[in-house]
């Protein structure tokens, strides 16, 4: 019997690969290699929409920075105690929707402290078939405190 990739599956594996999407990830993948890549002031362009986002969901700004490398760090912290990782996790991607551009990656880890036990890491951005300016995107590392029970 293979590895159950969840409980109570009896399968083992899916019915395909996603080959069909692999383009569109490759290309975002070879964007995000490219030399100045990572636009200047995300702070100015992105943190006003997440804040906007964050008073319509269950996520509050706890704090923010810009490192020298461009990435935007944001610092979430749950205010329902009673939302579990999947209602966290949604409200995050509501507070994403509110910047994402047509070319999104994003990746979910758990972070090695308890404070804030969820990391998303986030790449977004316009590639050349996006748009007629120079492809640009953005980087985003959020952290998500959860709400004491």
């Amino acid at each position: 019997m293979p590895i159950p990739r969840w409980e109570g599956d009896d399968r083992g594996e899916g019915v395909a690969d996603a080959t069909v999407f692999a383009v569109g990830a490759t290309e975002l993948a070879e964007a995000m290699r490219r030399p100045a890549w990572v636009s200047e002031e995300p702070e100015v362009h992105l943190l006003p929409h997440v804040q906007r986002a964050c008073e319509t969901v269950p996520l509050r700004l706890v704090g923010s920075s810009t490192s020298a490398d461009g990435t935007l760090t944001l610092e979430l912290s749950s205010t329902d105690a009673d939302a579990g990782l999947g209602e966290v996790r949604a409200a995050v991607f509501a507070v994403l929707g509110s910047f994402a551009e047509p070319a999104t990656y994003v990746r979910q880890r758990r972070a090695e402290t308890s404070e804030a036990p969820l990391v998303f890491e986030v790449a977004t951005g316009f590639l050349p078939s996006d748009t007629p300016f120079a492809p640009h995107g953005h980087t985003v590392r959020i952290t998500v405190s959860m709400a004491p029970s």
